[in-house]
């Protein structure tokens, strides 16, 4: 069989597919899903993720096939030796790399958010990292603007394709805002705003507890994974500002619950300093609900012009925008509603994927 005939294979390196409460994971994790859809291009290329969760497994189905490779593979003597037709990096912080330099790679870039968040040799080594990986592509694929913006800042891109795709929204629109969810967790009983991700320092959640002084009636209920000294930094504020009965950590929370505190809250803030998409915008936009957001990074990109900013995150004048906004939104409730929805559906894995699959064609039919 001639090789211009032959089924192309694309092995997609997912290997943070397995933290699917993470951003990267629900990147992985949903890309392959919508990819395991495209039966037309699935006839004539076989999509290979690295993966062995056998409820991953399940979710996705038989029509992708599925490796797993050990860590020791990110190691150039161990590295992967099988001839793919194209390898995909998903995520730039990928350590696992194709043996060969003349296989296809194209390199997805989500942030560049280790230039301020590392130093030393952590910083070298991803510095080091991320050019080997530029330099090798044959494409670079960048999830917002922003992010290809501050990429080309900081590093040398050489003269190749370079694209932006979109994430998608993780709620299926109908489905989440629909249907009947149950909350297993800690159930809010006042009005309350709802805020959710990695409980790191980036994420800036302080500013919310700073603010909530001068926000009275309303409740604050912030939910994600719990690490290190800044949920600390968390508590201390609380207890500071008296703030035990309004303010409430929830640590990680399930699916259903998530959904639910969209659902029902208020509103929903993010006043991130870094991001290089935001999901969580568009997943409060599903619901309609007004956010608020930093003006930082990506935010204003995700965000689009119905959404709410901050210029800074001064306590009173936080509060203020917030409270404005709010008189604003129940002014125009419909509208803004209606524009949030609106933008949540423009956001979708399966646009997403036929993109990707469109830069696939591009670089194998090179």
């Amino acid at each position: 069989m001639k090789e211009s005939n032959a089924i192309k294979k694309i092995f997609l390196e997912t290997h943070n597919i397995k933290k699917l409460h993470s951003g990267f994971g629900q990147f992985n994790f949903n890309l392959a899903k919508a990819l395991s859809k495209e039966t037309e291009f699935l006839n004539e290329h076989e999509v290979i993720i690295n993966c062995n969760n056998e409820i991953v497994k399940k979710e996705i189905g038989k029509r992708i096939s599925y490796n797993k490779y050990l860590p020791i593979t990110r190691y150039p003597f161990f590295r992967i030796k099988k001839n793919f037709s194209l390898w995909h990096s998903v995520n730039q912080n990928t350590k696992i790399e194709p043996a060969s330099n003349t296989i296809p790679y194209l390199l997805t870039i989500h942030d560049i958010n280790f230039l301020e968040e590392e130093t030393g040799d952590n910083f070298d080594s991803r510095m080091n990292q991320l050019k080997n990986k530029i330099n090798r592509s044959n494409a670079i694929v960048y999830v917002s603007e922003f992010a290809k913006q501050s990429t080309h800042e900081h590093f040398d891109i050489p003269d190749i394709p370079e694209y932006v795709i979109y994430n998608g929204n993780n709620f299926n629109t109908d489905h989440a805002a629909h249907s009947e969810i149950h909350c297993t967790g800690y159930k809010p009983d006042a009005p309350f705003i709802f805020s959710i991700g990695q409980v790191v320092e980036k994420k800036n959640f302080h500013t919310l507890i700073e603010m909530l002084q001068f926000t009275n009636g309303v409740n604050l209920v912030i939910a994600g994974e719990m690490k290190g000294e800044y949920s600390e930094i968390l508590k201390q504020k609380i207890q500071h500002y008296k703030l035990e009965k309004r303010v409430f950590l929830l640590g990680a929370v399930s699916e259903s619950d998530k959904i639910y505190y969209y659902k029902n809250c208020l509103a929903f803030a993010f006043p991130s300093l870094r991001e290089g998409f935001g999901l969580p915008v568009l997943e409060a936009m599903t619901f309609g609900k007004p956010v608020f957001l930093s003006n930082k990074t990506s935010l204003p990109e995700i965000g689009g012009q119905y959404a709410f900013y901050w210029d800074n995150f001064d306590p009173q004048y936080m509060a203020d925008v917030f409270l404005q906004g709010m008189e604003e939104f129940s002014q125009n409730k419909e509208m803004f509603t209606a524009a949030y929805k609106k933008r949540a559906r423009k956001f979708t894995w399966e646009n997403a994927a036929r993109e990707y699959m469109n830069v696939y064609k591009s670089i194998l039919n090179k």
